[in-house]
């Protein structure tokens, strides 16, 4: 079950995200640029990561909660200890994605089964579990799917599956859950969540833009959709952050 981080009563005023996957990478840098603009944040992230220690600068405006996004029952409690602890729920960021690449002969259905579940079955639950409390708040979801959803490499059948079913999910939410609860996609490219300085001239020329993204490209936009003065008519949508890569013809030479 869930484990939540210090009772700080917060500002009520305040709007509350709840953000998964936020102990590291693209997670984490969603939840320190809401925190950082006002938002108060409950995250969540598996056990023995370093989730507790990404937000000790936050204490009165930060729940932390340690469990398994793909349990129902976890993900019912995460919802709830949010609630209790702040009095309201704005946004959900469903961020937190697995990927296994291994041959199709190799995957077996319980790896299969495995990252459905966290990718795109867990989405499901928190969508379901804070419908209420988001519908209450005209609030906002946004699920974080991957330019694999629209294109492949070999060996990534599950991960390019569940991404894929990010993107249908959140139009079928974005039309049962509206007008009170927007809900929009966004697809990452090449995000690198660490090392950046490492990477080679050739890395960032491939893309137009010049660069190979950085998790702050994605909080950014993850932002500007849970603001509903800014995009409060976009809805059903998936924003695609990579670069301009997917856009980019590729001729043999």
């Amino acid at each position: 079950m869930a484990r939540a981080g210090a009772r700080v009563a917060a500002k009520p005023n305040r709007p509350v995200a709840l953000v998964t996957g936020a102990a590291n990478g693209i997670g984490r840098a969603i939840s320190h640029h809401l925190l950082d603009a006002g938002w108060c944040v409950a995250a969540f992230d598996l056990p023995k990561t370093s989730l507790v220690q990404q937000f000790r600068g936050w204490a009165r405006s930060s729940l932390t909660i340690e469990g398994d996004v793909a349990d129902e029952d976890t993900v019912a409690d995460a919802v709830r200890q949010t609630l209790d602890r702040f009095g309201r729920l704005d946004a959900v960021v469903a961020n937190a994605g697995i990927m296994l690449r291994r041959p199709i002969r190799r995957l077996s259905l319980e790896d299969w089964r495995r990252v459905l579940d966290i990718n795109l079955t867990a989405t499901f639950l928190l969508a379901r579990a804070a419908q209420r409390a988001l519908r209450s708040s005209k609030g906002s979801i946004v699920t974080i799917a991957s330019t694999r959803a629209l294109m492949s490499e070999p060996n990534t059948e599950s991960y390019s599956a569940s991404k894929g079913g990010l993107l249908a999910l959140t139009h079928s939410l974005a039309v049962s859950l509206g007008p009170d609860i927007r809900v929009n996609c966004v697809s990452p490219g090449w995000i690198a969540t660490s090392e950046y300085a490492k990477l080679k001239r050739k890395d960032h020329t491939q893309h137009p833009v010049g660069r190979v993204g950085k998790p702050q490209d994605v909080a950014e936009i993850v932002a500007f959709l849970l603001d509903r003065e800014k995009s409060g008519f976009v809805t059903g949508a998936n924003f695609v952050v990579d670069g301009g890569t997917s856009r980019k013809m590729i001729y043999l030479e």
